[in-house]
């Protein structure tokens, strides 16, 4: 029912049409390179090409759901809002590839959005670079309404998934300790991943490809193209591969519907760590310290 909502929704407002029997796999936060939604659309881009290419591979349906504010001040955040939305126009209108997948961007990221967004998702996507992410507290809210989360070591994901317990949430990714090693030591290079994993460099050359250049604007593909390879500066690169391999689980994991709303329902019981009222009782006792 909650899906249906969101994809009238959509539809009104975006005029996609969806289908509510796909995974809805949502990431909806500030847009910023460290959140790493350049990790998303890369596996979206990857999937893409691979069913393009090969006939014979196939998924279970499955829609992309991006929201964010409006980035008026952050250039990389535009130039990542505006290659989702040209990847969407992409695959949206391959009638081909768009009946096994989808992809939206709702714009203006709100309250009244996040009322019918997050609780139609189905899987949370929280893959921030370890280490960046403070704590954020969209994961705790996509959890209370039974997505499963898909995520880093980071932020309140570390709680979450001590909480739940390994087989209700998908891990990946290197630690904040190897993130923190590979900027001190400046050991990270984005080219030499670009050159030696082939999923990477064709994902990556797939936004300057023509069929992007078609429909967007060359120069700023381009420059988003250049901040990748010789940059990379939140690690998209390294965590690649891992990222598509849970992800796959995950999706795989939905098809037995039995065994998923079983976790599902492990993360909305054991939402409840994350009560206002003990974080309330846990600041007064170790840093406000009042008294009756």
């Amino acid at each position: 029912e909650r899906k249906k909502i969101l994809a009238a929704y959509v539809k009104e407002n975006l005029g996609i049409d969806i289908d509510v029997n796909s995974i809805f796999d949502c990431q909806a936060k500030r847009l910023h390179a460290y959140k790493r939604q350049l990790l998303n659309i890369f596996h979206v881009m990857y999937l893409y090409l691979r069913m393009k290419q090969d006939p014979s591979f196939r998924i279970y349906p499955r829609t992309f759901f991006y929201s964010a504010k409006a980035a008026a001040s952050y250039d990389l955040a535009k130039e990542i809002i505006k290659l989702i939305n040209m990847v969407a126009n992409v695959v949206n209108n391959d009638p081909e590839i768009s009946k096994y997948m989808k992809v939206v961007f709702i714009p203006n990221y709100s309250v009244s959005i996040a009322e019918i967004l997050l609780n139609a998702a189905d899987v949370s996507e929280q893959i921030s670079t370890a280490g960046k992410e403070a704590s954020g507290t969209g994961n705790m809210k996509f959890m209370l309404n039974g997505a499963l989360t898909l995520g880093t070591e980071d932020g309140a994901n570390v709680e979450i998934h001590e909480l739940v317990g390994d087989d209700n949430i998908y891990i990946f990714g290197d630690s904040s300790d190897t993130v923190v090693e590979r900027y001190a030591q400046g050991s990270y290079h984005a080219a030499k991943y670009y050159n030696e994993n082939a999923a990477i460099k064709e994902a990556v050359d797939f936004i300057t490809g023509e069929e992007l250049k078609a429909i967007g604007d060359k120069d700023r593909l381009e420059r988003l193209f250049n901040e990748l390879v010789s940059k990379d500066w939140f690690m998209t690169f390294p965590d690649f591969d891992e990222y598509v391999k849970t992800r796959e689980q995950a999706y795989a994991d939905y098809e037995n519907r039995e065994e998923w709303v079983q976790k599902m329902l492990v993360n909305i019981a054991k939402a409840g760590y994350f009560s206002s009222d003990r974080t309330i009782e846990e600041y007064n006792r170790d840093i406000w310290k009042l008294e009756d």
